[in-house]
């Protein structure tokens, strides 16, 4: 499994750079229009916004982080009106348009995120370890402080496929009764000192850990399914979803969708033939990987895959997600809660 959002693999290595991954390929599978109007989903730096207002289409830039939609305010007042900027989770994304040509998202934590020793995403500075896109809620501190060490062990292992998970936890439990965990390099260096590191050793060992917390902290999972839902019943017939994900439980949650999605579903053998179920989407090639040329201007790319799909005519299909396959982890409680 490849792991965290590109960045997140270096976590201590040097400052990222805001180019967006896949932007030719993304545009190719988008196709816009002038006319057309596409929701971006995952507006973060607006990279790809950009890309599809030179287009000549219109954009809804939609983003739960704040700092994402104060940043954009300028490109939205020089849009001449094709860009409208949205503070609100991707999930939602069908609330605020309906019948547009295009949803692109791109999944995980921004490049501008990681940057940010404030919003303590990153072990490569020391900041807060707080985590949270929409700034507000329970931050990875109340779930390190807080949850009980076999709780922990699973959001490790299920989100971050730590193998020392119950390793860690247990020292989290231990240490943090003595010192709550605050910062960012706290956490890092407790994971190391505990786990140790070989020399040679690419990865951080604390790099899954903080992947796991996360998306945790995040729901980045859920919300990834509610999305993909959300897009099913905002795109036209002949609408374009394109996705961009950066780790394989991502990857497999799309997958999942647009395979469901593409065929003819009868549900039950005994259901009459009236109860068929008609595909909503039509696969558009497999999934896309990076090439040397893509790797070469931006490493951020090397475990990143797009899946794209054309919307039908059928009717958009009830929401459930427990077809997704979501881990199952313990629920996110108010600290003094728990």
């Amino acid at each position: 499994m490849t792991v965290g959002h590109g960045d997140d693999l270096h976590a201590d290595g040097g400052p990222t750079r805001h180019i967006p991954v896949f932007l030719a390929e993304v545009l190719e599978a988008l196709a816009p229009r002038p006319g057309d109007t596409v929701i971006d989903g995952t507006f973060g730096a607006g990279g790809y916004t950009k890309a599809i207002l030179e287009s000549g289409a219109s954009v809804i830039g939609v983003d739960r982080d704040p700092d994402a939609i104060a940043a954009g305010r300028e490109l939205e007042r020089q849009s001449g009106g094709r860009l409208r900027l949205v503070h609100a989770p991707f999930s939602t994304l069908d609330q605020h348009a309906e019948a547009v040509d295009g949803v692109v998202l791109d999944i995980g934590v921004s490049s501008m995120q990681l940057d940010q020793a404030q919003r303590g995403f990153s072990f490569r500075f020391d900041g807060p370890l707080d985590m949270r896109m929409a700034q507000s809620g329970v931050s990875a501190a109340d779930v390190v402080n807080t949850f009980k060490s076999g709780d922990l062990a699973r959001i490790f292992g299920f989100l971050g496929e730590e193998r020392h998970s119950g390793r860690i936890a247990r020292m989290i439990e231990a240490r943090r009764s003595k010192k709550p965990f605050e910062r960012t390099l706290d956490l890092a260096d407790a994971i190391e000192t505990h786990i140790g590191r070989k020399p040679g050793d690419k990865i951080h060992p604390a790099t899954r850990v903080f992947q796991a917390l996360r998306i945790f902290v995040n729901d980045e999972l859920g919300e990834l399914a509610k999305a993909l839902l959300a897009a099913e019943r905002a795109l036209r017939p002949g609408g374009r979803l394109v996705v961009v994900t950066f780790h394989s439980l991502e990857d497999r949650i799309v997958k999942r969708f647009i395979a469901d999605r593409s065929e003819q579903a009868a549900g039950s053998r005994h259901m009459p033939e009236t109860q068929i179920r008609a595909a909503t989407f039509r696969k558009q090639g497999g999934g896309t990987t990076p090439g040397d040329a893509e790797l070469a201007m931006n490493p951020r790319a090397r475990s990143a895959r797009l899946r794209a799909a054309i919307r039908t005519d059928a009717q958009a299909r009830v929401g459930d997600l427990a077809q997704f396959g979501l881990p199952k982890l313990p629920g996110i409680a108010l600290p003094g809660e728990r």
